[in-house]
């Protein structure tokens, strides 16, 4: 499975994207109006500039109360991990679990065209497991 397949079966396939320069205030509001637990930080909407998350959030409101004060660049992640449309699930997987990070910005030619949740990949893991039980079900009970 590739990751591709995992964008084309998302409900919604829209990248939403925030400028480094814009206020957390801005960035907490858009987090809540999508219900999403990240964006993308581009300054052009299409290049891949940084992450900022609901965890970069809370991690900076520990150390900093006036964190809600700053604008994204002073939270984001900037040394991001990328993946492509033909990566293989399993390793991108594996990627997120051993870095310990949920999502992952899908780019090709330098432009962001989607982003995968480990609850997106989850959900999928699911429903192959799903279909390789009814498979299993459907021959046991040919016989």
């Amino acid at each position: 499975m590739r990751m591709g397949e995992i964008l084309k079966a998302k409900d919604n396939q829209d990248v939403v994207t925030i400028t480094p320069d814009a206020d957390v205030r801005e960035l907490i509001a858009t987090l809540a109006q999508h219900n999403i637990g990240a964006l993308v930080v581009s300054t052009d909407g299409v290049a891949l500039d940084g992450i900022v998350s609901e965890r970069d959030v809370v991690r900076h409101l520990h150390h900093d109360g006036t964190v809600i004060n700053n604008t994204v660049s002073a939270i984001m992640t900037t040394s991001v991990q990328t993946c492509s449309a033909d990566d293989d699930l399993d390793e991108v997987m594996a990627t997120m679990t051993q870095r310990r990070f949920r999502h992952i910005p899908v780019v090709e030619s330098g432009r962001v065209i989607g982003i995968v949740s480990i609850g997106d990949v989850v959900k999928h893991k699911i429903g192959q497991l799903e279909f390789e039980r009814d498979q299993l079900d459907g021959y046991i009970n040919q016989a």
